[in-house]
């Protein structure tokens, strides 16, 4: 049973948030205004390598050594160099891994909190810098969320951090710079933004305030996906997927993900498997299973991407899969090299993940999960 209109719901304050071609030229005018000098960007290596974009001028440091899906140290290499360099504004200029470790060295460094004791929502005490976030793909909205996620090497899990102090100061979401992202990543993190808009949609904790911007988050990916990933330089469909993830970045704050992006994580923590290329293989799956539980929901998600509505849980997964397929997303575990032994252990892991699945609009035991992995095997 999802949320009525009565319900409570505690939205972020927004940021500053400029959208469009050409509006990454507004990063250097803002940093002036508010008389900052001492910038610290986090980065990929890819997009260090292209920092010159952001047009900045005065004391820059620049990080670029941001994993795909970085761990805990990754991030204390980070905090390190942010300790060293005292920035006044810190940039994050890439994807969500990117803007994560950002949010993380916007708060931490000089603030006497560790890592250990801010995981979990709303326990870090202050923001220490002002945070621009400037994403260069469509997928994980991070730009206009409040959570960090790190993975611990330890126990293979993701640490999740929430708060209203890793809000940014200005988001400034440019399609331009996603023209580079090639097919297969295209693909990937569109699924990306689709499943943060579609679980948010079917969550437990679904809110008619979230409803409209997941529901046409998820039309935009319908509309404009596959032609992204046909021609990268398709500027109107970069634009349509960069809204679509900026209308999922504003589901995950208030909602959040459920039993997909749970499912999908130990792809990442144990076998290093893309976030992107994770949830789209698991997508098709979880739509399927939580059909039962929101049949009138799951039958419009289906009609966001152009697909027949219904219900049908058999009918909801060769629907999704073959859309999935068709954007040429790998969507067997088997074909990444996962091993069918490590299946149970995956189970376990994802299961215990309740932060997401007391979210599921179904409820979804250890079994199935394993079940969910076979299938997908």
């Amino acid at each position: 049973m999802t949320a009525g209109l009565s319900a409570p719901i505690e939205l972020a304050r927004p940021p500053r948030i400029l959208f469009g071609s050409g509006t990454v030229a507004s990063v250097p005018r803002w940093i002036a205004e508010k008389g900052f000098s001492r910038i610290l960007v986090v980065a990929d290596a890819f997009n260090a390598a292209r920092i010159h974009l952001l047009g900045l001028q005065g004391e820059v440091t620049v990080f670029g050594e941001v994993k795909p899906e970085p761990d805990v140290p990754n991030l204390e290499a980070l905090l390190a160099r942010a300790g060293a360099a005292r920035p006044d504004v810190v940039i994050g200029f890439g994807g969500g891994s990117a803007m994560d470790l950002a949010k993380l060295a916007a708060v931490l460094p000089g603030s006497g909190q560790s890592l250990a004791e801010v995981v979990g929502p709303e326990k870090v005490n202050a923001k220490g810098a002002a945070l621009i976030q400037v994403p260069t793909t469509a997928g994980t909205g991070s730009e206009a969320g409040t959570r960090a996620l790190v993975t611990d090497p330890v126990t293979q899990n993701k640490l999740a951090v929430q708060s209203l102090h890793m809000q940014a100061d200005l988001a400034v979401v440019d399609p331009d710079l996603t023209l580079s992202v090639p097919p297969a990543v295209t693909a990937a993190t569109g699924v990306d933004a689709l499943a943060h808009c579609v679980e948010a949609f079917t969550s437990r904790k679904a809110h008619p305030t979230i409803d409209l911007y997941a529901l046409e988050g998820a039309r935009l990916v319908g509309q404009h996906l596959a032609a992204a990933i046909r021609d990268g330089s398709n500027t109107e469909a970069r634009a349509g997927l960069a809204l679509a993830s900026l209308y999922g970045g504003f589901c995950l704050g208030p909602v959040n993900t459920t039993a997909g992006h749970a499912v999908a994580y130990p792809l990442g923590t144990r076998h290093h498997i893309a976030h992107g290329a994770a949830n789209a293989l698991i997508f098709p799956h979880v739509l399927a299973f939580n059909a039962p539980a929101v049949p009138e929901k799951t039958a419009l998600v289906l009609e966001a991407l152009g697909l027949k509505p219904s219900a049908d849980p058999a009918v909801v997964l060769d629907a999704a899969y073959g859309w999935c397929a068709g954007l040429g997303c790998q969507m067997r575990l088997s074909a990444y090299g996962v091993p069918r032994e490590d299946l149970p252990v995956m189970a376990t892991e994802a299961h215990a993940i309740r932060r997401l699945l007391d979210n599921n609009p179904r409820d979804i035991s250890r079994d199935e999960i394993l079940a969910l992995y076979e299938a997908a095997y």
